[in-house]
This record gives C-alpha cells, structure tokens and sequence, in this order.
C-alpha cells in the first residue's frame, strides 16, 4: 500500500510552492511551517518531507530551524533535503531531528561524499533524490540539467547501498497536471527492490491511486494538498 507524504517547503521561514522549480513563482501558503505539520499529523500522516529551498539555492542548509521546530513538536518522520551539501549540513540536519537526509545536487557533484554517507548512515537514513528533466538529473534547486541519464544514475547508487529514491520530473511539480505515470512505472519496472517515491503534478486523488495500483512505494503531495485539490479525508486508507 502506498504511504503519503505531504511535502513543507521553505522559503524564509515559510511555507511555499513552486511551478516546475521556479523561484519566481514562489507562492506562500502558511507562515508558520509548524502548525502546517501539526495539521497533517492530525490528519493520520506519519511521514513528512521538508524541502530547505533557500539551502538549495545557497548550497547549504538554511532553514534548520523549521526542522528543529517540527521535529521537537511532532511525532512526524522527517526527511529533509535541500542544501544538504557537506558533512556538516548533514550533521545539523540529523541533529535537528531528521530521520532521513535526502542527497540530492550533491550526489551529482560530490558521489564519493554521498557513498561515505552510505557507508557511514546506511541506505535507511540517505535517501537519494533524483530529480529529472528529459530523464536526465536536475541539480541546484532544478536550476540546471546535468547530463546524468536517470537510469544510469539509479543504477550506479545501487550498487553503493541505495535502498530508496524520491523521483520528481521536474516538469510535472507545481503544475497540478498529473505525475510522470509512465517514468515511475519504468523504475519499477527497471528497479523493482528500489522503495521508489513519486513526486510532482499529483493533481487529484485518483493520481494517488492509480500510482498505488502501480506497485509505487509512496508519494508527494505538495500543492495540491495547499490548493483544496486533495483531502487527506480522502486517502484515510492509505493513512493507518
């Protein structure tokens, strides 16, 4: 069964949303990124994903704060991306309460950090994001496109201890058109033992089932959820 994640990301302190990684598009939905957790956790959510957007864009982790803030009043599991660039963001992030680090630009630019990481973490506590434009890896906040063909990619951190992904097709998030069906199932159907999660365009709840019947690990939902478009009402199945 799949597991929904709701995603928090952080801009100044608050909670936003982008269209396809713009920052230009920045649009704030809470000010207060800990009551917007709360909320969820009320609503039966187990897990949360916390995207840094401001560390993203520095290249190192800003918003620690916001994760500090949530981890001390929620029960959530936290997964925390976003300018995790050195073995020093790592340390702030787990010691501001996240349960799991996802690596992203990082694991482009810097793979014998992100395989010391594995070694040292396991792959229980280093998730690996994959973030793709035309199946080729997305970097610095999805500003650039590197030329890392996406498979290729996956394959070689599996052989380095990778045991989860989280995929978002960059040109699917924010947009509230329906994730990449077809990209995840092609993970899967490439990686089956790989606890993929989708991440992107979920638009309504019946993307989220349909990535279920799929064989998908788990999903994101960031804006719809923000925009009224989903109820977590709705996907009480998925939240036990």
């Amino acid at each position: 069964m799949i597991t929904i994640i709701p995603a928090i990301d952080i801009i100044d302190g608050k909670c936003v949303r982008l269209s396809k990684g713009n920052f230009d598009t920045k649009k704030v939905y809470n000010e207060n990124p800990l009551a917007v957790a709360k909320q969820f956790q009320d609503n039966g959510v187990r897990r949360l994903h916390l995207v840094d957007l401001d560390g993203a864009r520095a290249r190192k982790i800003i918003n620690w704060k916001v994760l500090e803030q949530i981890a001390a009043d929620t029960d959530l599991i936290i997964d925390f991306g976003g300018g995790v660039q050195s073995d020093n963001d790592l340390r702030i992030a787990f010691e501001s309460g996240a349960a799991l680090i996802t690596a992203g630009s990082i694991s482009v630019k810097k793979p014998e950090v992100v395989q010391e990481w594995l070694k040292n973490y396991g792959g229980e506590k280093i998730i690996l994001g994959a973030d793709v434009k035309n199946r080729r890896i997305a970097i610095h906040g999805w500003e650039d496109e590197s030329e890392y063909e996406l498979f290729q990619f996956l394959e070689e951190y599996i052989h380095q201890g990778v045991s989860q992904t989280i995929c978002t097709d960059v040109s699917k998030d924010g947009m509230l058109q329906g994730p990449a069906f077809e990209l995840y199932r092609d993970i899967k159907a490439k990686f089956p033992d790989l606890y993929t999660v989708a991440s992107g365009g979920i638009s309504n709840s019946d993307d989220v089932f349909r990535l279920n019947d799929d064989g998908i690990d788990a999903v994101i939902i960031g804006k719809a959820l923000y925009e009224g478009r989903i109820r977590l009402a709705d996907l009480k199945g998925f939240l036990c």
